[in-house]
């Protein structure tokens, strides 16, 4: 198992009964002692970023379930540290946030690719050695985070291929149902 870091995928355990995180797959942002967080990378919500930011009327683009945490705010992972601001590098070729004001009118103007943006609705986090005891309980898999996987357009592939990426037995837990109990 990976150590979590920031640029670490935790891959949702097949049988974690948390609905905030069932089959899913968080990118670590940041880790530290006293906490870490990060965004749900596989849970597209209904709502599109037009929807939620009105300066953006003409741009329906695709918005993700980050996590429960200050389901009030909007964060961005993206690929174009040179265009953005103020980002924060997560991991190689994956930046998070920057100025907002910068990437709305990116956007506006048609000057940014949108498969290297992704936006989110909340995030996920853990305080002081909580994700630590959930690593122990074995509720996540680690592996590290690549572009491909956290700017995955089909984002129903995302688990599945994090799960891949770590081989072995795991690629047997693909196919593994929600509740065993059901078989």
């Amino acid at each position: 198992m990976i150590e979590p870091a920031a640029g670490i995928l935790l891959i949702a355990d097949p049988f974690l009964k948390d609905p905030n995180f069932l089959r899913t797959v968080v990118l670590l942002c940041e880790h530290q002692e006293a906490g870490s967080f990060g965004f749900v990378l596989n849970k597209q919500i209904e709502q599109t970023l037009n929807e939620l930011v009105t300066d953006l009327e003409d741009h329906p683009i695709p918005v993700f379930y980050g996590g429960p945490v200050q389901m009030n705010t909007i964060h961005f992972l993206h690929q174009c540290p040179h265009l953005i601001p103020e980002s924060v590098r997560v991991s190689h070729g994956i930046y998070w946030g920057g100025n907002f004001e910068t990437i709305t009118a990116l956007i506006k103007n048609n000057t940014i690719d949108l498969t290297k943006i992704k936006f989110f609705i909340g995030y996920s986090g853990w305080g002081d050695g909580q994700l630590a005891v959930e690593l122990n309980e074995k509720s996540w898999l680690t592996v590290s985070a690549n572009r491909k996987l956290v700017f995955n357009t089909e984002h129903d592939q995302i688990w599945k291929g994090s799960l891949l990426e770590l081989g072995g037995e795991y690629k047997m837990m693909i196919n593994f149902p929600l509740d065993p109990q059901l078989n």
